[in-house]
């Protein structure tokens, strides 16, 4: 059996009579021992069903306790779980399982009837005290394989990537990867058994997978499952918990400023060590309140689903606002034009290997990869100090008459105007300068319109470079995103397109 879920197993048996995970959903804590029965029940379930050494489950669930339960049993079967997002459509649900040999699917009931679409299968419905009625739908067309105990390097988990522009790659994590990942999370986060974290990000992404389910559980720490985030809810969950600390992105940090209910919910006897904030940077007057307001502290860190979670992160005694830290147990480097270079803040493509990086992804994509170095395609410097400082992807750069112009140094800047709730910086054609640095915003929308142009205007004069400030706005209510919430850029740039061509019009 691989060492994580040994680990796992350990868990469980030091912890038989205490409280280790809560569904919020149904208000209901599990202990250490009920928790185990059902890895059992479910493990006995995938045996008679043969699932086991190397076969792939499709798992399509909301947040709930009874995932990383799910987990647990496909691993010491063998298996390899791979989630999706729950509010997947049914096309897209029946086009991936055309396209890959799932020799099992784990669904809601609202999906049962799009898995099975005259396939030939067998359903099975398990009742579980972490989730009601589990339905497992076996492929009776694909053999499947005995169970046998996991070794290190075979795989356990296979993500799909949270890209903004294209198809998602998928990514395969091995045992190895996955435990090196989850006590590199232990150790920079100082995590222990004192712990209480809390997930309100979906899932089936990377950043609850690794940083909260797998890094608390081997440091012996609590977890909460929340089905999703809600503001009005987050801080009453955080104290009634005992919560000390949360993994969010910087659109939930700038909801929670601004959210009447969540501001009004809050009080000082709320005790978070930290809120772990990645994705993108925090502008720092965003950071600077939230940290004030709310008496705790933003750690930032920088990391992928291809490096299971986390590359760099802000340590607890130097952090440095702005950045997304320095590497922790990950080699970092800058490339320019296809070699490393050692000079400091120098931009380029930032690229990265470590114990808990992948090596290739399961569909060739050769590209990625060169000399040993993973290339994430963000963009970014090392400082004199090392610490990271990520300036866009390299596919976003706009090239304004020759300049170039990074979409996240505009968005830093813009964000600092108190009635900016979110902005998105992207390139529309030019027939003047090739493309137009074009800033989509997201207003708290208590000002007029022309105004608030006027004034973003004017703030981008003040403090951007000629050739980076905005020659074009537009005002939404919402972004095309991804199920992880991340601006689909593509999408969104189509739409504006769209929206040029019929003033044209």
């Amino acid at each position: 059996m691989s060492e994580i879920t040994n680990l796992l197993n350990k868990q469980l048996k030091n912890n038989k009579n205490e409280k280790i995970i809560k569904d919020e959903t149904t208000n209901k804590w599990f202990t250490g021992l009920e928790f185990g029965e059902d890895v059992n029940d479910l493990k006995k379930t995938l045996i008679d069903l043969h699932i086991g050494l190397g076969d792939v489950v499709l798992v399509c669930l909301p947040n709930t306790a009874a995932y990383p339960v799910l987990t647990q049993a496909l691993w010491e079967v063998g298996a390899i779980m791979h989630p999706i997002s729950a509010t997947t459509p049914e096309r897209e649900l029946q086009q991936e399982l055309s396209d890959h040999d799932y020799v099992a699917s784990i669904v809601g009931e609202n999906l049962v009837n799009a898995v099975l679409d005259e396939r030939m299968t067998i359903v099975t419905a398990l009742h579980l005290q972490t989730y009601s009625i589990l339905h497992i739908i076996r492929d009776r067309k694909l053999m499947g394989h005995e169970a046998a105990l996991p070794k290190e390097d075979d795989l356990a988990l296979i993500l799909n990537t949270s890209g903004t522009t294209g198809k998602p790659k998928r990514v395969g994590l091995t045992h190895r990867i996955l435990k090196n990942a989850a006590e590199h999370d232990i150790e920079s986060h100082q995590m222990n058994q004192h712990d209480t974290t809390m997930i309100v990000m979906p899932m089936f992404h990377i950043n609850a997978q690794a940083i909260s389910i797998l890094s608390t559980r081997l440091s012996g720490g609590k977890i909460v499952v929340t089905e999703k985030f809600s503001a009005s809810k987050f801080w009453n969950q955080i104290r009634d918990n005992g919560v000390t600390w949360v993994s969010v992105v910087p659109t939930i940090v700038n909801i929670l400023l601004i959210n009447k209910n969540s501001l009004a919910a809050y009080s000082n006897d709320i005790k978070l060590r930290f809120v772990r904030c990645s994705s993108f940077a925090l502008p720092l007057d965003k950071l600077t309140e939230f940290q004030t307001k709310f008496h705790t502290r933003i750690l930032e860190g920088y990391g992928m689903t291809e490096t299971a979670s986390q590359c760099t992160i802000n340590p607890f005694d130097a952090p440095k606002v702005g950045s997304a830290g320095k590497a922790f147990k990950t080699d970092v480097a800058i490339m320019v034009d296809g070699k490393v270079v050692s000079e400091s803040n120098q931009l380029g493509e930032i690229v990265v290997k470590g114990d808990h990086v992948i090596s290739d992804y399961l569909d060739p994509h050769p590209d990625s990869f060169k000399d040993g170095w993973f290339l994430t395609g963000d963009l970014g410097y090392l400082d004199n100090d090392g610490y990271l400082f990520v300036k866009g992807r390299k596919k976003d750069i706009i090239n304004h008459g020759g300049e170039k112009v990074a979409p996240a140094q505009v968005e830093n800047i813009l964000s600092q105007l108190n009635f900016v709730r979110e902005v998105s910086v992207i390139g529309t054609p030019d027939t003047l300068y090739g493309e137009a640095v074009t800033a989509v915003v997201i207003t708290r929308g208590d000002q007029d319109e022309e105004l608030e142009r006027r004034k973003i205007m004017a703030h981008a004069k003040a403090s951007l470079a000629n050739y980076e400030q905005p020659t074009r706005i537009f005002f939404v209510k919402d972004y095309p995103r991804n199920a992880t919430g991340k601006v689909i850029r593509l999408k969104l740039r189509e739409q504006v397109m769209s929206a040029l061509v019929g003033k044209r019009a």
